[in-house]
C-alpha cells in the first residue's frame, strides 16, 4: 500500500538544496550589509530579496508554461528561465 510519500530524486534534492542555499546567503547578505530600495522596470521600488523572489517565482510560470504549452525538451524553458533571472536580479 502507497502512503503517498513523494519520491526524492537526487537531481530534486539538489534542485531545492540550491534554492534554500541562495535564500539563506541572501537573508545574511541582507543582514550583514543591508541594500537600499531601488527601481528598475518593475512597478515597484525592490531589494534584492524582493528581485531573487520574482525571479525564482517567474521562472516556476515560465517552466510551468512550457510544460503545458510546448512538447519540447525542457533545457528550452531552462534558457528561458534564466535570462528572465538574470534580468530581473540586474535591472529589475
Amino acid at each position: 500500500m502507497a502512503l503517498g510519500w513523494m519520491a526524492w530524486t537526487v537531481p530534486t534534492a539538489i534542485f531545492f538544496a540550491t534554492i534554500a542555499v541562495i535564500l539563506a546567503a541572501m537573508t545574511v547578505w541582507q543582514v550583514v550589509a543591508p541594500s537600499p530600495e531601488r527601481r528598475g522596470f518593475l512597478p515597484i521600488p525592490t531589494t534584492p530579496g524582493d528581485r531573487l523572489f520574482v525571479g525564482l517565482l517567474g521562472s516556476a510560470y515560465i517552466h510551468l508554461a512550457w510544460i503545458g504549452l510546448s512538447d519540447a525538451t525542457l533545457w528550452g524553458a531552462f534558457a528561458v528561465a534564466l535570462v528572465w533571472l538574470i534580468g530581473v536580479l540586474r535591472w529589475g
